[in-house]
This record gives C-alpha cells, structure tokens and sequence, in this order.
C-alpha cells in the first residue's frame, strides 16, 4: 500500500477515532471535530500575529502534543500541513516524511495510547516499520516518544503530582500514571533528552490528563491539568492551546494558584468556555464544563471569551479576566453585566466588583461543618432529655447538647439550612440549574451536620422566613452560580450575594426592580436559573 491510499484512508467515514471509548472521566480522548476546531483557532491567530500567513504552509513551525492518547490533534495537524506544504514539497512522500520527522512530536500518556497515538499518525504502530508512511525514523518510536516514568516518592505522595504511594507505588506490570512532562525539574533540559536534542517547539497543543486516579473521585480528586499548562508555559511556545475542566475559573482544590496566574496573565488571548463537557466529549461525567484557551507569547492584550451552550447563540466578549474586587473569572458575559448593576447599587461603585463588608451576604453562611459534626455522623434515632435535632445525611437524629461544642450561638435561634451539595443532575450539566439545593428553615433547638451550611442567626421565624424567600429568588441563585465552580456548594460562593433587609418576602419582581435589570438580562437569567418554589415549612 503507497503513502497516497494510506493518507486518504484518513478521510473515512466513520472516523475510527470518533467510535473509540474514552480511558476514563480523567483521560479523555480529544473527539476529531473538537480537534479541528482548536486548530482553527489557532490558525486564525496565526495569521492575524504574521500579516495573514497561512500557518499549515510553514515547513519551519514546530508542534508537541505533550499529554497525546488518540494522536488525533497530530493527525490532524500533519493532514493540514500535507495540504499546506505541496507547493513548497510538491513530492508526497518527503512532504509527509519532512512533516513527520521534522515538525511533527508528542509525549504520549501511557504505553497504550503510544501505540494508539503512532497507528493514527504512522499508520503504524511502530514508527520505522514496513507499514510506516515515514521513511526517516531511526526507531520504533518515532516522534511519538514514550518510556515508562516513575513517581519520586517522599512521605507516601509524589513530590511532582501528589500521587499516593500507596495507591500508584505498585509493580512494574501496572501504568504509574507518573506522566513524562510534570515529573521534572527542568522541562526544557527533559524535552530535550526525550527527542535527542535543544527542542524549541512553535506550538504546544493537548488534553492533558485532568485528575489522578489515586483513589479519589468527583471533585474530591486532586487535579493535575494545570501542572501540564504550567509546564507547557515552561517551554516558551509561541503558542499555547489546551482543553481542560472550566472549574479552574473559580479556584478549588489545589487550583487558586494557578487560576491566579492564569487570570492575571494578559497572553491568555482567548477562552471558549463549554457549559456542558458532554457537548465536548460525548458521555463523560465531568461536572462544572469544559474550555479551551489559546495562549500567545508576543502578544499580550485583552482576552475573548466565548461562551457555548448546546443550541443558545454563542455569547462573546473580549474583556479583562479579572475584574477590580473579584477573586475569580466571570464565567457568563451576560452575567458579568449583572453583577455590575448590583454591586453599583450596594457599593455606589461602578470600577469594583467587591461589596462592601456591611452588605456580604456571605457573612451569615457557616462554614464547613458549622456544628462540628461530619457528614457521615448518624445521630440516635430517639431522643432524649434535652437532646438537639441534628438535620443529617438521609435524614435526621438526636444528640445531646453537652457533645456540641461548635456553633453554640446557633443553636437556639431561628437559622436556615441549605444543603452542601447541589441536586444531581447525572453526569451532564444541565440548564436551567437550580444551583441550590432547597433551603429549609432550622427551628431553635435544631443542628445539622456537615451535609448542610448553616445560615443565621435570626431573632424570628418570619425573618428566616424572608431569607429563605431571597434564596428562591432566580437572581439571588445567578449571583452565586458565578462564583460557584462545581456542585459543591460553601460558603465562599455566596460572595456576590448582597445583604438585604429581612423585614418581607423577597421576589425576583422586587429585586429586578431594585438593581434594574433589563428584559433582556431577565431573559438570560431564566435561561440559566431554574425556578424553586417558595415554601416556609420546617425540616429537610
């Protein structure tokens, strides 16, 4: 078979790369169309940087895939320089064997998805065999390098990622997951060794790997996605292109670091921010959504962020990642408008985006564990003289007062419940959210554990009463969902949620009216804010 049927195999249909199935929630495979669009991307700012020059057509550039399973982003990127350079090459062979020897490199993730990487661009696994469309290659790897890496371990976790050693330290017929690009000190120096040479790379464009497999899940697992940006940047690309979890916009676990960089790195040029990951990778749980930014070297300015929903208008703006007084991204451009008119009315500012210390919101809501008790504490299933409620994880309990010790000026006023973890909604991001789930008035007398946050205190029950009515409220809910990041549901995500007077009931119709928000802005926060009926009962 000549390099000309192999090439034109690519074109297909089906893809083989569409069918195959994701290695896990944490390492997905990049689908080929959401590949493509990522290299449009990048072309277009290719060619906006060098006077409208057509990136695909530059034998010179240089790319690496660091974190590659599929090797789709390296097929696609060969196939768009095999069009690009036939004038330039106009022999099909050495133009495939120049882009693939000379301009073409990944790290791949695992021994599998090296194999799996160098059939997609090789068309063989094995770089110089009889198969190849390369002619070049000294070596069975090719460009596509992978050797076993191991972690560097020191009091049980691994000084690179975290790993435990007690989950990842096993034997040599097992993956580590100690991936090549995060477990050094020097990068460039690493790079270097891997592909037998000083290594400059034009562009670095991936879907690293997002948490480790270390026995976590959902969001208690530790994220490793920004350790490959950072690496990345490390690197000193012009260019930098990768698809990772949206949460970082809002800090989280491990994340408040780099989402610090990230947001006050004036190279971060564009976000396309995806509500819904399943929208992106079909079938993958991944809660919170997706994006993908491109990062640009030499030209630094403001950032466009682009906002995608299933079949909504895609909503763009270009701003500033980081508003004056916000510790986190705007997610929704809409909303960013809306936060604004708030904190004008509240601050009598229009340049900040803090409110003022007498009218945060947040300043009622408990912290984790506002009793001191864990979320997997039962309590006993009769009570006793002088026993307290305790509301707790399917359902509820006693416990006597005397083994309370945290929160004691909560206990016998009137407060309000609302769960740490918003409803489900399965594996996918759903629109509109409730964003809480139902908040509850807590009687005096009642506690709960940490499955709840505890909102108080209040001198009444009509006061608590009025509080619930504001948590019901669309706009209330919008408020926290832009400083809400995932399903967990603390304190801090309440830090654009203004004070009120607790003297009525709150409606939406109340607080349109208060900060003037628009038809149009009302129309964009029932879009993304699911109704939630307002009920004054007690008990979860």
């Amino acid at each position: 078979m000549n390099a000309q049927v192999q090439l034109s195999l690519r074109g297909r249909n089906p893809d083989v790369l569409t069918c195959i199935a994701n290695l896990s929630n944490d390492e997905v495979f990049t689908p080929p169309e959401f590949a493509n669009r990522m290299l449009d991307t990048l072309t277009e700012a290719w060619a906006a940087d060098n006077d409208g020059a057509n990136l695909w057509a530059d034998s010179s550039v240089r790319f690496l895939d660091p974190s590659t399973k599929s090797g789709v982003l390296l097929r696609e990127i060969t196939s768009r320089l095999t069009k690009g350079l036939a004038e330039e090459i106009p022999d099909l062979r050495e133009r495939v064997d120049h882009i693939l020897t000379k301009q073409v490199f990944g790290i791949a993730i695992t021994q599998l998805t090296s194999l799996l990487a160098r059939r997609s661009v090789y068309c063989s696994k094995h770089a110089q065999g009889p198969h190849s469309v390369a002619r070049s290659f000294t070596s069975d790897q090719g460009n596509i390098w992978f050797e076993r890496t191991e972690h560097t371990w020191v009091d049980g976790r691994c000084r690179y990622c975290g790993a435990s050693e007690k989950t990842l330290g096993r034997g040599g017929d097992l993956e580590t997951h100690a991936y090549a690009l995060i477990h050094t000190d020097d990068v460039k120096a690493r790079v270097a060794e891997l592909f037998g040479g000083d290594m400059q790379f034009d562009v670095i464009i991936g879907n690293p790997p997002y948490q480790l497999d270390d026995g976590g899940y959902g969001t208690s697992a530790a994220p490793i996605y920004q350790l490959f940006v950072e690496q990345a940047k490390a690197l000193e690309p012009r260019y930098l292109c990768m698809v990772i979890p949206s949460r970082w916009f809002a800090g989280g676990k491990g994340l408040d670091e780099f989402r610090e960089s990230m947001l006050t790195d004036d190279r971060l040029r564009s976000i396309d921010d995806f509500l819904s990951a399943a929208d992106v990778f079909p079938g993958v749980g991944l809660k919170g959504g997706v994006c993908y930014f491109l990062w640009d070297r030499d030209n630094p300015g403001p950032c466009r962020v682009s906002t995608h929903f299933r079949d909504w208008p895609v909503s763009t703006a270009t701003r500033p990642l980081m508003e004056k007084g916000a510790d986190v991204f705007i997610r929704f451009n809409e909303g960013l408008s809306i936060l604004k008119k708030v904190i004008a009315v509240e601050s009598g500012q229009s340049d900040s985006l803090q409110l003022p210390d007498d009218r945060r919101f947040d300043r009622l809501v408990s912290s984790r564990k506002p009793f001191g008790l864990e979320t997997t504490f039962k309590g006993k299933t009769t009570k006793g003289p002088g026993d307290l409620l305790v509301y707790q994880n399917g359902g509820k309990g006693y416990i006597a007062r005397d083994l309370i010790t945290t929160g004691a000026d909560l206990i016998d006023c009137w407060k309000v419940y609302v769960g740490r973890a918003a409803p489900g909604t399965g594996n996918r991001d759903t629109y509109p959210h409730r964003v809480l789930s139902t908040p509850f008035i807590g009687e005096p007398g009642t506690i709960s554990s940490e499955t709840y946050l505890c909102i108080g205190p209040f001198d009444s029950r009509a006061e608590a009463e009025n509080v619930l009515s504001y948590l019901t409220c669309r706009l209330t809910r919008l408020l926290i969902l832009l400083h809400k990041p995932s399903q967990d549901t603390t304190r801090k995500v309440y830090t654009f949620v203004p004070m009120q007077e607790w003297t009525c009931v709150w409606t939406d119709e109340d607080l349109y009216a208060k900060y003037g928000i628009t038809e149009s802005e009302i129309e964009f926060i029932e879009k993304l804010v699911r109704p939630m009926e307002f009920q004054g009962g007690l008990g979860a």
